[in-house]
């Protein structure tokens, strides 16, 4: 819905809110008009349901406002003495309407000072709960979000099994364009497979101010583009963007390079802008490596203790087994590769990167002219808002997609030309930034070698805390928790450094504090 239907859709509530609560209104002393108005009519009924005039600002944040509907409609038919269960179940299942219902067809009569305090346990036990699920709610949408690390494309600098806190204000909270959803759940219901939301009305999209701007190397959570593995291949049959952008899946990658810069990978390294990319000291960039042992067996508690090696062929019982032809592919860092390849059973070690000259259907942009892999890429221009491309048939595979779902135009390609919204483009200027992720693990990896940009309205948050890590491989559970990862920040150089028993010894300090002040006034 643009901005202009949303508006109608806003004066078309304010209609039904004052054709079914005018009596209403005037009854508890107030005037007919003041129901119309929109926003001080929401301030007059705070004042009318005895409560604070702060709720009106909760109705209008998304999201948020599904909650406080219902409440409202219980409030007020609570403030006219429908205080019965019948009353709430008919409030809650005739969505509000049953205040019509009320309005004209019931003589009521206002409690202007009535007891706010729920009449039983059970009422005080759910208000409680509605409005705990409203501040997590809150919390969750528009300042930080708790994610989990489900695939190792980050390993070694987040790990399966991390559970992160992600920010959403440092980019800029992003309003929900989904309208209509179950509150802190992603795209299905848990346990159901069902979806959790309806698919229109949509919002446009909108984004609060934030504090900072992206930067290269920042670890991103952002809703995958492609979210169908049916156009990784080159496939474009299927309907690309079948989900609203928010409720496509959920994905964390490194963001190597920014708006404006033009990204290259030649064995392996990353060039931006020409040069050789400055990763972080935690950034640990890892490749896949044959270890030929000729037939020796190699230690797995070696690997994956001295050399802190997690990644490679396993049979059942999680033991690294040599693959058919007698060697170990292991996914490694240099550095590491440099340290086993000292150990004397060890004959000769590749790093296994992939030439580039032969045409790969599964890397972006999918087209023949482009004969790109994962290891050789590029020269690739990251587009920037406000920025303008030359439009002929090297831009053509590379930025249609782009324009025509991302930037939201109507684009028809015949051969070399492209007609943009009907009219033949020479040129086209990007409507929004866009940013380049990729994991740290090199070759296992599915990042934008595979699908390509990813624009800034797709971006969730940055990733900055790590609460608690599980190692699922572990034995009992000293092991399987990673205790030197527990209350880390994700950015940053040097060793992290775990801020989990300075919390403990805070948390102790506050319940002695309570504890001891309770006593004295006892």
């Amino acid at each position: 819905m643009t901005m202009t239907q949303w508006f109608l859709f806003f004066l078309i509530l304010q209609v039904v809110h004052f054709l079914g609560t005018w009596k209403l209104y005037i009854k508890a002393d107030r005037k007919a008009w003041e129901a119309i108005i929109p926003i001080y009519n929401a301030y007059v009924l705070m004042k009318i349901i005895n409560r604070s005039t702060w709720w009106v600002v909760l109705l209008f944040i998304p999201i948020i406002n599904l909650l406080m509907f219902p409440i409202l409609w219980i409030e007020t038919i609570r403030s006219f003495g429908k205080n019965f269960t019948v009353d709430t179940t008919l409030a809650l299942f005739t969505f509000g309407f049953y205040t019509y219902y009320v309005n004209y067809a019931c003589d009521v009569k206002h409690i202007k000072d009535r007891s706010l305090k729920p009449a039983s346990n059970f009422g005080d036990w759910a208000s409680s709960i509605a409005f705990a699920i409203i501040a997590a709610t809150l919390v969750h949408t528009y300042f930080m979000r708790p994610y989990t690390i489900p695939t190792s494309s980050l390993e070694k600098s987040l790990l399966v099994g991390d559970f992160l806190f992600v920010s959403k204000f440092h980019y800029g909270a992003r309003v929900p364009m989904t309208a209509v959803a179950m509150p802190m759940v992603h795209d299905s219901i848990p346990m159901t497979g069902l979806p959790s939301y309806l698919d229109k009305p949509q919002l446009p999209y909108m984004r609060l101010p934030g504090i900072q701007k992206i930067k290269r190397n920042d670890i991103v959570v952002f809703n995958w583009p492609a979210d169908s593995l049916k156009t990784m291949w080159g496939d474009n049959s299927g309907e690309f963007t079948y989900k609203p952008i928010d409720k496509k899946t959920n994905y964390v990658k490194r963001c190597v390079a920014i708006a404006g810069d033009t990204l290259q990978i030649i064995d392996g390294v990353i060039y931006i802008n020409g040069e050789v990319s400055k990763m972080p000291d935690r950034a640990k960039p890892q490749y896949n490596f044959a270890v030929d042992t000729k037939g020796q067996q190699i230690s797995q508690r070696a690997l994956r203790n001295r050399y802190n090696i997690r990644e490679g062929l396993t049979d059942r019982n999680n033991n690294l087994v040599p693959a058919t032809d007698g060697k170990y592919y292991l996914s490694m860092t240099d550095e590491e590769a440099q340290m086993i390849s000292k150990n004397p059973v060890v004959k000769n070690i590749t790093k296994r990167l992939t030439s580039g000259g032969k045409y790969n259907k599964g890397i972006f942009p999918h087209d023949e002219q482009y004969k790109w892999s994962v290891d050789n890429y590029g020269p690739l221009y990251i587009p920037a808002k406000g920025e303008t491309i030359e439009i002929n048939s090297k831009t053509i595979p590379i930025y249609e997609h782009l324009i025509r779902e991302y930037d939201r135009n109507d684009v028809t390609v015949d051969g070399d030309k492209m007609y943009i919204n009907g009219q033949l483009a020479e040129t086209y200027t990007f409507k929004q930034d866009y940013f380049w992720m990729m994991g740290d693990n090199r070759h296992n990896s599915l990042d934008a070698r595979s699908y390509g940009f990813t624009p800034f309205d797709h971006v969730i948050g940055k990733a900055v805390f790590i609460w608690f890590s599980w190692e699922t491989n572990g034995d009992g559970i000293k092991n399987k928790i990673r205790w030197d990862r527990l209350f880390t920040v994700v950015h940053g150089s040097g060793k992290a450094t775990s801020y989990f028993y300075p919390f403990l010894g805070l948390l102790a300090i506050y319940f002695g504090f309570n504890y001891f002040r309770k006593k004295r006034k006892a």
